[in-house]
């Protein structure tokens, strides 16, 4: 699955006196099986561009294409798109209410209408594609668990939709280092099992050590873009930005 931005702008309040232009014409293409990494400053445009991936945001101006459809033209499947294309936002655990892990995971598949017993399915699968045991969790409230284990139940209900990508708005934001290690191995280990990876990042550690491909955003323009040899090697752009090479 491939997914394609062309000349992408969104404008937050457009008309208004409040107006202001989050990405500017951007225009690159993720293929099939890619781990690919968003970086730049906090405003750079990073989730901006992300919330259009699976259409929770559409274009200004520009087209966002996955398998070669314009997922806002006019009869576009959203519901289908995000089934494509799960998108897991900073800090996900803050977004977990039902009473049960287990009910927690399934809520996305009942949602598409599955049986209970294909809803059980999933759930098992995706509780062990994040290495957590079911057997111990899973009739446990989600809020009883720590903050990486509810991170990684945040993750599975979107696995368990079964996306072929992934998008990640830092995901190891507000872990402390074993935890960031943890989380990251997790997302690469999800990435070798065959899941498109798309991470946002402000860490050009995490991108080198990960990603296949980078791309670099300033002011909301696409500054850089390339595979992690190629846009290192570009240190004093880099810097003009105020990224540091790793």
């Amino acid at each position: 699955m491939s997914i394609k931005l062309e000349n992408l702008t969104y404008t937050y309040m457009p008309g208004s006196p409040f107006a202001a232009t989050a990405v500017h014409d951007v225009s690159f293409e993720i293929g099939d099986g890619e781990f690919f990494a968003l970086i730049g400053h906090t405003g750079s445009g990073k989730t901006t561009i992300a919330m259009h991936l699976n259409a929770l945001l559409q274009p200004t101006s520009g087209r966002v294409l996955v398998d070669g459809q314009d997922i806002n033209q006019n009869g576009a499947d959203r519901r289908e798109v995000r089934r494509k294309v799960g998108m897991v936002f900073q800090y996900p655990e803050y977004q977990l209410f039902e009473e049960t892990v287990n009910r927690d995971v399934a809520f996305g598949p009942k949602n598409l209408g599955l049986s209970d017993a294909e809803c059980e399915e999933r759930v098992a699968e995706a509780l062990a594609r994040v290495k957590l045991s079911q057997a111990e969790i899973g009739e446990r409230s989600p809020l009883e668990l720590s903050g990486g284990q509810m991170r990684r139940v945040a993750i599975a209900g979107v696995l368990a939709m079964r996306p072929g990508t992934l998008v990640l708005d830092e995901p190891a934001a507000g872990l402390d280092p074993a935890g960031r290690r943890d989380m990251l191995d997790l997302v690469s280990a999800l990435h070798k099992e065959g899941t498109t990876i798309v991470m946002v990042s402000h860490s050009m550690e995490d991108v080198a050590n990960y990603a296949t491909r980078i791309a670099v955003l300033e002011h909301g323009a696409l500054a850089l873009l390339g595979e992690p040899r190629e846009v290192f090697a570009r240190g004093e752009r880099l810097a003009e930005i105020g990224l540091d090479v790793p």
